[in-house]
């Protein structure tokens, strides 16, 4: 399988560019920089890509790959703080600009011949974002483009197998970028460009058959896109040595378990269990208004039901999780230092030492946008796909201050509106999320000729990539008022209906 590897320096742009690469048909890694040189080429790359960074290479404490890394024979793309890199270590100089540049800038091409620029204008709009520039080029190396405020934009090897670039061909604001990057890949690379989602499904189904042999198989199924694709995958490998568990925790959305039984009820093999634990969670959350303790209640009182779900269940091997990319991603330690680690991931975090299952995680190469094309591919309903992400606490994270029955029914009910008038507007699906909240307030109103004190609902939408960050969606009015009403006038107990107008900084996405 053809592969490029992506060298993460800090970049915030290290994900996008492994995206951008896969888009075009080229299987693409994130690993840190210090990824040992012995390994890189274990995997044997067809092509080395150094990502940006937040650093001045002549720093002292700056981030600095294994100098063997530049001897390999392996095309690389250098992007940014990985062109001055090269330049760096091939004997060029970078220094501070005499012009900062950080957004777009105009891009002249002075040798329109190079593989990289072939079939472009000689002149485009690029995104740039430094304060440092190669001021001296290595020897053996040249330039074929230029930008106001770094005469070495874009910078070729004699051997024409290394080249870097200071601008970001990886994002949307540099239009021609992904022509530039197929050109790297084809050009410098060789690549074919023919790894899709249909070669990832017969891929990963033989290897899941190869590794699960005769053996069984458990998964957590919350009836979110990541376990359902996970769940309809493997059942695509195995079938009836599937076992899934729902656990009915009486946090989630309406219908939610009438859905997942339909849905894998009649077209898969593998057996489907709902654990009956509301009661159980409730119990736990009586009095409990911190929304840290409500998470880690909840999450211990899981791992206790689907323990005991799973005993019940029998022998089984393998547990199988939906753990995506980014979760790996964002669990390796930039340069392998653990103190730059963005986030811990687990997704069934402390199952009891007793159970000794091997971990099956048949999506843990893909992105989120991959994953719901494996879906498709797998003939999973559009509704199923492409479903708004639901917090792992479920509606409880959404009723703030104690959890309670009446406070459940309420806010459920105010959600399965919010859903129903965003898919009559035809705008489910064009947002992120959008959901409501019952905010622990009561408010004054009158209905009818009588005076009330009610609850009230806040709305929240919100459009994103990939939920880092976040902006408000300016909803049309006319599709506010019939979410309004029909909450006020539908759902027993509220009065008052409030629209969130935050983005994500300052703001999170979720209340709580």
């Amino acid at each position: 399988m053809e592969r490029v590897i992506i060298l993460d320096f800090g970049s915030q742009y290290s994900q996008l560019i492994a995206r951008r690469v896969r888009e075009i048909g080229v299987y693409s890694e994130v690993l840190p920089y210090g990824t040992p040189v012995a390994e890189l080429m274990a995997k044997a790359p067809q092509g080395i890509i150094l990502s940006g960074g937040p650093y001045s290479v002549y720093q002292k404490d700056a981030p600095h790959p294994d100098e063997s890394l530049f001897e390999l024979d392996t095309p690389m793309l250098g992007i940014c703080y990985g062109m001055q890199l090269l330049a760096h270590a091939q004997g060029g100089r970078v220094e501070k600009g005499a012009v900062r540049e950080y957004g777009p800038a105009t891009l002249q091409v002075k040798d329109g011949t190079n593989p990289l620029f072939q079939d472009l204008p000689k002149e485009m709009r690029v995104w740039m974002s430094h304060g440092d520039r190669v001021a001296k080029l290595p020897k053996g190396w040249t330039s074929v483009a230029h930008s106001d405020g770094a005469p070495y934009a874009a910078m070729v090897a004699k051997d024409g197998r290394r080249v870097g670039i200071q601008f970001h061909p990886e994002v949307v604001h540099t239009p021609h970028g992904a022509d530039i990057l197929r050109n790297f890949l084809t050009r410098f690379c060789g690549c074919r460009c023919d790894w899709s989602m249909g070669v990832f499904v017969r891929q990963a189904t033989q290897e899941i058959k190869e590794t699960v042999g005769d053996d069984r198989v458990i998964l957590g199924l919350s009836g979110g896109v990541d376990s359902s694709v996970t769940a309809a995958l493997i059942d695509h490998a195995i079938g009836r040595q599937l076992t899934a568990i729902l656990v009915d925790n009486g946090l989630l959305r309406m219908n939610e378990v009438q859905m997942v039984r339909k849905m894998f009820g009649s077209h898969f093999e593998f057996k489907l269990v709902v654990e009956r634990a509301a009661d159980r969670f409730l119990d736990r959350l009586k009095g409990v208004t911190s929304p840290e303790r409500k998470r880690k209640l909840i999450g211990h009182e899981f791992i206790k039901v689907f323990s005991e779900s799973a005993k019940r269940v029998g022998p089984a091997k393998f547990l199988a999780q939906g753990t995506i990319y980014p979760d790996v991603i964002e669990s390796i330690p930039v340069g392998g230092n653990p103190a730059a680690t963005i986030k811990s991931h687990h997704n069934v975090g402390g199952l009891p030492k007793n159970l000794k299952f091997k971990l099956l995680e048949p999506l843990r190469t893909l992105f989120k946008d991959e994953v719901r094309k494996v879906g498709e591919e797998l003939g999973l309903p559009h509704e199923m796909v492409h479903r708004q992400p639901f917090p792992g606490p479920g509606l409880a994270v959404r009723v703030l201050g104690e959890v309670t029955r009446s406070r459940l029914k309420i806010l459920r009910q105010a959600d399965a509106i919010v859903i129903d008038e965003m898919r009559k507007a035809d705008l489910y699906y064009k947002v992120w999320q959008s959901f409501a909240v019952l905010v622990p307030v009561k408010t004054v109103g009158v209905m009818g000729d009588g005076r009330t004190y009610e609850n009230l609902i806040a709305l929240r939408v919100v459009e994103s990539v990939d939920a880092m960050t976040a902006d408000w969606v300016r909803l049309p009015p006319e599709v506010l008022a019939r979410i309004s009403n029909r909450i006020i006038n539908e759902v027993r107990g509220v009065n008052r209906v409030c629209y969130d107008i935050s983005s994500k900084p300052p703001a999170t996405i979720e209340w709580e």
